[in-house]
């Protein structure tokens, strides 16, 4: 029989569970619930009655994820996987996970290293070994995740204080994503017309939405007498435990991008075209055709739902095969930013059009000035600091 009771730590609720395992000896099992101890007593117990009941006891040896003195860094690490498991989003435990399992443990794990005995050095080690292979952004966001894990550790009072506090991390490199040209865009919208993934590309570009956005786009989202698009729902892809899963959520990346956009007379033309395409491919296909997606704009000749790695595959075809400039996929959505802000809308406007939270994600990230405006701009400030007629260069060698 499965016994628990719940724990209180940080403010939080926490599942114990207690059970005798295959050689009768007991042992505890630490489950997060996500919830705050204010106002969430019952929603808790009711949570702890639930895992009492679905939880299986192993039937044979199994590696001891208890939270424990003594543990090793390694060990520590997979039982913290099982406590956050179900406090973020599947994308975002896919992420901690893929790191834990991929690159920290294969680094720490021949090296014995207990938790007790984590030091800055060991840390400042292991980021000289990854910036050999790594960019700076990418262990830095790694420094950023044993940073957590350690913080974990100290809350729990395993450690008396969190050794990554001492480490500087890598300096991130700044980032510029790619962005078309009117023209370039222009010849992309063109070329790609005839493919499947024609009408999701001039979207995704015109009103420079994430991949999950524009895969998430559904009918019931499009008011057609209002002429308005709403973006509440993604869907994405992650990797959690050895396997890729499809993410379908009514929630959107910030509270930012639920967003709304006016649907000009061609967007609703070309929209209302496309879902007459899906009827005439619903009744070709009767019963094979997929039912379960019907809702989602985006899907292919049986209904269904187009996935994200397969976006992912097919755009850089279409680029190679019409001859055009590589870019990501994601860079349509830069595009669109400059685009705009080319165009004279003011960083607030493309803000709120992109569904950014703040406006210096806007500018820092997403703007990108095309080379005439640069010429402009040195004019400008030309004509602003100006030399006097004849002026020449000083020569300390001349009499």
């Amino acid at each position: 029989m499965v016994a628990g009771h719940l724990r209180e730590r940080d403010g939080r609720y926490y599942c114990v569970l207690s059970y005798t395992d295959y050689t009768g000896k007991r042992k505890q099992t630490w489950k997060a619930t996500g919830l705050s101890v204010r106002g969430n007593k019952k929603r808790a117990e009711q949570m702890l009655m639930d895992l009492r009941k679905s939880f299986v006891v192993p039937e044979g040896p199994t590696e001891d994820l208890e939270i424990r003195e003594g543990m090793l860094f390694t060990e520590f690490m997979k039982a913290w996987l099982e406590v956050v498991r179900t406090t973020v989003v599947p994308t975002t435990f896919g992420g901690y996970q893929t790191t834990v399992e991929k690159k920290f443990i294969p680094y720490f794990e021949p090296k014995g290293l207990a938790l007790a005995n984590v030091q800055a050095k060991d840390l400042q080690s292991f980021y000289l070994h990854e910036m050999k292979t790594l960019s700076g952004t990418t262990v830095k966001h790694e420094h950023a995740l044993l940073h957590k894990i350690l913080k974990y550790a100290y809350r729990m009072d395993l450690i008396s204080h969190n050794p990554a506090d001492k480490v500087d991390p890598p300096r991130a490199e700044r980032f510029e994503g790619s962005a078309y040209t009117e023209e370039e865009l222009a010849l992309l919208i063109e070329k790609s017309w005839d493919h499947k993934l024609g009408l999701l590309i001039y979207i995704t570009a015109l009103l420079g939405l994430r991949r999950s956005e524009v895969l998430g786009l559904r009918w019931k989202s499009i008011d057609f007498e209002e002429n308005k698009i709403t973006i509440n729902h993604t869907v994405t892809e992650a990797r959690v435990d050895g396997e890729t899963v499809i993410i379908a959520s009514d929630r959107t990346k910030t509270k930012s991008s639920y967003r709304s956009f006016p649907m000009s007379d061609t967007v609703r033309e070309k929209l209302l075209a496309w879902r007459e395409v899906q009827k005439r491919y619903r009744k070709i296909c009767g019963n094979c055709y997929n039912m379960k997606d019907i809702d989602y704009v985006f899907t292919d000749e049986m209904g269904n739902r187009f996935k994200p790695r397969y976006i992912e595959d097919a755009f850089p075809k279409i680029l190679e095969r019409n001859g055009l400039r590589k870019i990501r996929f994601h860079d349509l959505r830069h595009t669109c930013a400059s685009l705009m802000h080319k165009m004279g809308l003011s960083p607030k406007e493309v803000q709120d059009y992109l569904g950014h939270s703040t406006v210096s994600v806007t500018l820092n990230i997403y703007t990108h000035l095309d080379w005439s405006s640069k010429e402009n701009a040195a004019k400008a400030m030309e004509n602003a600091v100006k030399l006097p007629e004849n002026t020449k260069i000083a020569n300390p060698w001349e009499d």
